[in-house]
């Protein structure tokens, strides 16, 4: 005789859900402070789960410290926060220097769109993102370098001229105008000297740093990996030496979801991850399927067992980014005999 296990339904402070086992996640999760923090260029609003406490401060120097204090160092809290470019930067050091963890979930609005609450003010932000901290069970994040920070606000500049440079050859296409034609050859030849200034300062930023000087020489021994290539590797995923294989492909978006209910069984596609770095490294798996004898060979046992050219090459995408975790996690380079 078979025993059915009883499903109901709790409200966990405005969230609700069903079952045992989201019951149990959830009740453990209440033994963990969270705080989450909705950023905005002038404030920093706080909500602190489960006690329901909050606080607004200005974000500043003296609100960072005023938020500190307020956050403590008691009972493990954890501190959950959308990164917003330069006006989290400052702070996440504060809370790095007080030896505070904190995440940066990806997910936070389809979060709050799950649980029904359509409204977004930086309050309702505030609990949203406690009430996720607290429910997910979030881990805590390695806080980055301030090395880290400069070289993520340099290749976010690059992409903006890359993009400039593209929409400048369209426009160089379309018009007639000499006066227009002149400026536009101007421009891209303005948009060629900036990159290569910022190339140039990404270049001189890794080598000052032991660290990422290192992990360079790794990653650039790989058969087409350039230093560029290497340069986004390093930047959009600094996690990378220290994650298992089936992490670091996941982590990229590089993993297949397998997409099934039922009796049907769809494709298995990859989604999610790190765009930026998916881009950066198609060129260099299409290199490696030519240069690289390993990925070339596994390049051609996929197209002869019936692959599609773009499902062989994304599987080489995600070779090539469990090799690279796995030569930084062992601190050597790429050899053909031992890839």
């Amino acid at each position: 005789m078979s025993v059915i296990a009883p499903v109901f339904s709790f409200d966990l402070n405005g969230y609700t859900g069903s079952g045992l086992a989201l019951q149990d996640k959830a009740e453990k999760s209440l033994m963990q402070i969270t705080i989450g923090i909705d950023i905005s260029k002038e404030t920093l609003d706080a909500y602190r789960f489960p006690d329901n406490q909050h606080i607004q401060v200005a974000n500043g120097r003296a609100g960072h410290k005023t938020l500190v204090r307020w956050i403590g160092k008691e009972n493990g809290s954890l501190v959950v926060f959308e990164a917003t470019g330069a006006y989290h930067r400052n702070f996440e050091a504060a809370l790095a220097a007080n030896g505070t963890a904190f995440a940066n979930p990806r997910q936070a609005r389809r979060f709050a769109e799950a649980t029904g609450r359509l409204a977004k003010t930086d309050r309702v932000d505030a609990i949203m993102l406690a009430k996720m901290g607290a429910i997910l069970g979030l881990k805590a994040h390695e806080p980055k370098t301030e090395a880290l920070h400069i070289l993520r606000e340099l290749i976010t500049a690059r992409r903006a001229l890359m993009k400039d440079k593209v929409a400048a050859k369209t426009r160089l296409q379309t018009t007639r105008q000499t006066l227009l034609k002149n400026q536009i050859n101007a421009r891209l030849n303005q948009i060629k000297i900036q990159i290569r200034q910022i190339d140039a300062a990404i270049a001189e930023k890794v080598a000052q740093d032991e660290t990422l000087s290192n992990k360079l020489a790794i990653l650039i021994s790989i058969p087409g990996i350039a230093e560029t290539t290497a340069f986004s590797m390093l930047i959009e995923m600094p996690e990378l030496g220290t994650l298992e294989g089936k992490q670091a492909a996941s982590l990229a978006g590089l993993a297949p979801m397998s997409r099934q209910s039922g009796k049907w069984q769809g494709k298995e596609r990859i989604q999610g991850g790190r765009a930026f770095l998916r881009r950066a490294i198609y060129m260099p798996a299409l290199v490696a399927t030519r240069y690289n004898p390993g990925l070339k060979a596994k390049y051609d046992q996929l197209i002869r067992a019936g692959k599609s050219g773009k499902v062989a090459l994304t599987a080489i995408m995600r070779k090539i980014i469990v090799m690279a975790n796995a030569l930084l996690r062992d601190g050597r380079t790429w050899s053909e005999l031992r890839p």
